[in-house]
């Protein structure tokens, strides 16, 4: 798959791409306090407890909402068509500003924290005003992707087909965000903003998922080991693995929004329904092990790297047993692998782009740094969670009391901090190739 270097689809993928690198930075800059804040030995220096809810809102809504759906929109804009430009353009200004928004209301009064799963948020005006803002702007640009990368054959382009059916899912998790903030009765804030977003933040996942996968097949094609299977069973394989997305409105037309039972009908979709992906992902296995002979490069670091986070992140959302850091454990591989996917994909789309290809050493090893930082990170969180360090809590409220314990958050810092510095220079490298051509 190709892009060319000129024209609209390429000029909006730029646009969304710098965007998506400034919510990283914003993130990594959070997260450096975020790790401090919760290890051994260093969290006593830095007495971080009350800013370490606030940052740690943004830095997920930064480098999960933000990021993924501005690399979303990258992918929709490279594979979709010229129309619809201004509604494009318009998507982007809007999610740009909500996000400036969003990255400084910290430093607002009233930033209070409210930390409930998917989108996490500050009870602020100000924080409110930039997710409707960028919430916004991501609508245009979903909406745009549902008529741009329509395929023109079904069956013959199963990278585009992917690519619209992501947007689907981001269609029907920003119809389930709305549909919950409508219906939802205002009751205690955890509670009420765990359950407005619970619905479409499932949804999400299966969107982050198909783009993932696309971005493997996109790099293992751009690495000459494309998929063994053929277009027309890569697209029926894109058609099986969103099946389960069909179920979503239905969940919303005999539930009511909020109650127990919709929340448990969505953890069940999540369990029930990812596995439909399973032949999509076997097939990206299979890619990768066809990749082993092919010489070294900063995308398929990504691409071992992204496969590797991914599984553990699967494999740990079976051992969930209460709330715990296994928890997190579980969706920092799952997401980080999906991260690391999108990672390796700017790497091939960087000259594609009209940049330079990014062939220097520092591309070629940051996967890999990235990679294993978040590795150690996540298995110190699986570890502890073993012997019951509670999530979302830091400083002296995470009671560690035994050595076990201790040992598995000491890992978690040591990772996170080697994935902070990954994620640094990925940004480092990506930055100083895109802004040589803007001097150029």
């Amino acid at each position: 798959m190709t892009v060319s270097p000129s024209g609209t689809p390429a000029a909006l993928a730029r646009a969304w791409l710098w965007l998506g690198l400034m919510a990283l930075v914003g993130s990594g800059l959070l997260a450096i306090l975020l790790v401090l804040s919760r290890t051994p030995g260093i969290q006593d220096i830095f007495p971080l407890k009350e800013f370490f809810r606030a940052a740690l809102i943004v830095h997920v809504d930064l480098s999960v909402a933000i990021w993924f759906m501005a690399f979303a929109a990258v992918i929709w804009s490279a594979l979709g068509t010229s129309a619809l430009a201004w509604m494009g353009w318009s998507g982007f200004a809007l999610a740009a500003l909500g996000t400036a928004v969003m990255t400084v209301s910290p430093f607002f009064p009233g930033a209070e924290p409210v930390l409930n799963n998917y989108i996490p948020v500050l009870q602020q005006p100000l924080f409110f005003a930039s997710l409707w803002i960028s919430g916004a702007g991501f609508a245009l640009a979903v909406l745009r992707a549902l008529i741009t990368t329509w395929p023109n054959r079904w069956l013959a382009e199963p990278l585009r087909l992917g690519a619209f059916l992501g947007a689907l899912a981001a269609f029907f998790a920003l119809a389930a965000f709305l549909w919950s903030w409508a219906v939802v009765p205002r009751i205690e804030e955890k509670i009420y903003y765990e359950v407005m977003f619970w619905g479409g933040g499932h949804v999400l996942q299966f969107q982050h998922a198909l783009l993932m996968v696309l971005a493997w097949l996109w790099i293992a094609d751009a690495l000459s080991c494309p998929p063994v299977a053929s277009p027309r069973a890569l697209s029926v394989l894109f058609f099986v693995a969103a099946l389960p997305l069909l179920v979503v409105p239905l969940f919303y037309l005999i539930v009511p929004p909020g109650s127990l039972a919709h929340m448990e009908l969505f953890a069940k979709l999540m369990i029930w329904g990812h596995p439909y992906m399973g032949p999509l992902i076997l097939l990206g296995a299979w890619s990768l092990w066809s990749a082993r002979r092919v010489a070294s490069s900063p995308a398929k670091s990504a691409f071992i790297a992204s496969f590797t986070l991914f599984a553990l992140g699967g494999v740990l959302g079976y051992m969930i047993e209460g709330v715990n850091v296994v928890i997190p454990a579980h969706y920092h591989g799952s997401t980080v692998g999906v991260t690391l996917s999108f990672m390796g994909l700017v790497y091939v789309l960087l000259p594609e782009l009209g940049y330079a290809k990014a062939e220097s050493c520092m591309a070629l090893w940051q996967p890999y740094v990235y990679g294993a930082g978040q590795l150690i990170h996540v298995l110190g969180l699986a570890w502890s969670g073993g012997y019951g360090v509670q999530r979302k809590v830091a400083g002296a409220e995470q009671a560690l009391t035994t050595l076990p314990q201790k040992i598995g958050m000491g890992m978690m810092g040591l990772g996170g901090l080697i994935a902070i510095i990954g994620g640094l220079m990925f940004v480092l490298v990506c930055l100083k190739i895109m802004a040589a051509r803007k001097r150029s």
